[in-house]
């Protein structure tokens, strides 16, 4: 008798092609809207413009956004589209049935949580600012009603921020044109205090696709609402390539412009940016904040679906309000604040998963062939291998030029990924596949 499959596998179903839209109404605006969310952009000038001039960090977003758009975007996208499926059901080839549960199933809920916490302290610290505030007190009360309230919100009324959104996810973009605006008289003069372009090259690829890693795996979840590969190339290149030239570019631009108009000490953190633009800027932070309500619950969300389909007995109310208050936590001790270090930790753990999915796509001929019986440990071996190579530089004793060579971390942890599946699936690792009934759509 063959092994069955999980319930969380068999109680799927699939997206009817009648309830599918072009990419102008799905993937382009809420890739978009990822990417014009301030936590996107916040942390970016300061590691990148500080050692290159402006046009080598364009020039790093604009291959930052092909390389999101080709390794970890595409893959995903075209197996949700052809199956109309989420992720965690076309994870069940690259994982299997069982590995599924983990990989990439509690791990995508696990990292939301940290993306909650991102953006429960961006926000809180965006309102302190609008009111001329720096009280600690102040921003624990603040975050925490905002981390509570907002996942409250998403459990009762996602698809109202899901209408809502689709006007807030706008609002930064005329913010950061107006910061750049008024910066803009000084991008031509200005000149990186340090002389490092190939080191600002490289960070700004790692920080991109460390951001974007866990939303291109998910591009699973958004190909499913697309009609066909048409719908897939062109949302991914608008709302992912094109996107991060701009939410990454503006923003970069702007600092630059300010640091050469300013005499005294130079500072690289946007929000002193924001501050430039005089009386408005209290009312842009305030606007910031209010545009991260849609991340927010979003993020809350996808954790509260993870954790519902693959831990069933334990209620949704429960498990989102537990993993909120680890958010909050978070958020309020702090641990939050070093973005660039957590868009490297969210790159080695989905850069790995992105690149597997990638080579099981390609071995599969194009195509999904269903889930695989227990654990794919193809998929597994490939992931570890992966997620050490991008966390190389935080392990204690590594040697320092394997650290040195390691960068962008990210992009390697998806080759890797990528090279030693293809390499196990050849060798035999990969498990039979099992049937999937078509479940009646609905």
């Amino acid at each position: 008798m063959p092994p069955l499959l999980p319930d969380y596998v068999q109680s799927s179903v699939c997206i009817p092609a009648a309830n599918r839209a072009a990419w102008y109404r799905n993937t382009f605006p809420s890739y978009a809207g990822i990417f014009l969310w301030v936590g996107f952009y916040l942390g970016m000038p300061g590691p990148t413009i500080s050692r290159a001039g402006t046009g080598v960090c364009l020039l790093g977003l604009l291959i930052a956004g092909l390389l999101c758009f080709t390794f970890y975007y595409y893959a995903p996208a075209m197996l949700g589209m052809q199956t109309g499926r989420p992720l965690y059901i076309i994870g069940t080839s690259t994982f299997g049935s069982t590995g599924g549960y983990l990989m990439p199933g509690l791990l995508m809920g696990l990292l939301q949580i940290g993306w909650f916490a991102v953006a429960t302290s961006i926000s809180a610290e965006f309102i302190l600012k609008g009111l001329h505030q720096e009280s600690k007190t102040l921003f624990t009360i603040v975050a925490l009603v905002w981390a509570y309230g907002l996942a409250w919100v998403a459990l009762k009324g996602i698809a109202y921020v899901a209408r809502v959104a689709q006007i807030l996810n706008w609002v930064p973009l005329f913010m950061i044109v107006i910061v750049f605006w008024k910066n803009m008289g000084g991008i031509g003069s200005y000149r990186p205090p340090q002389d490092d372009p190939w080191g600002g090259f490289v960070t700004i690829i790692e920080i991109v696709l460390g951001f974007f890693a866990t939303a291109g795996a998910a591009g699973a979840d958004f190909g499913m609402s697309n009609r066909n590969s048409r719908d897939v190339a062109l949302g991914g290149f608008t709302g992912i390539a094109l996107a991060i030239v701009v939410a990454g570019g503006l923003p970069i631009l702007a600092v630059a412009g300010h640091i050469a108009k300013t005499t005294g000490p130079q500072s690289f953190d946007y929000t002193v940016t924001i501050s430039s633009v005089g009386a408005l800027a209290p009312i842009m932070f305030f606007l910031f904040a209010a545009a991260s309500v849609a991340p927010t619950c979003f993020c809350t969300f996808i954790a509260s679906n993870s954790f519902a389909t693959m831990l069933p007995k334990i209620p949704r109310s429960i498990s989102t309000m537990v993993g909120a208050t680890v958010g909050a936590m978070l958020a309020v001790t702090g641990v939050t604040q070093n973005l660039i270090g957590f868009f490297g930790i969210v790159g080695a753990s989905f850069g790995p998963i992105c690149g597997a999915i990638a080579a099981d796509y390609l071995l599969s001929g194009n195509k999904w062939v269903g889930p695989r019986a227990g654990i794919n440990w193809a998929g597994y071996v490939s992931w570890a291998l992966g997620f050490l190579v991008g966390i190389l530089d935080k392990i204690p004793g590594a040697p320092s030029a394997l650290v040195k060579a390691d960068r962008p971390a990210t992009l390697f942890s998806f080759v890797v990924g990528f090279v030693v599946y293809i390499a196990l699936a050849k060798a035999g690792l990969q498990p039979a596949t099992l049937s999937l009934e078509e479940s009646p759509a609905h």
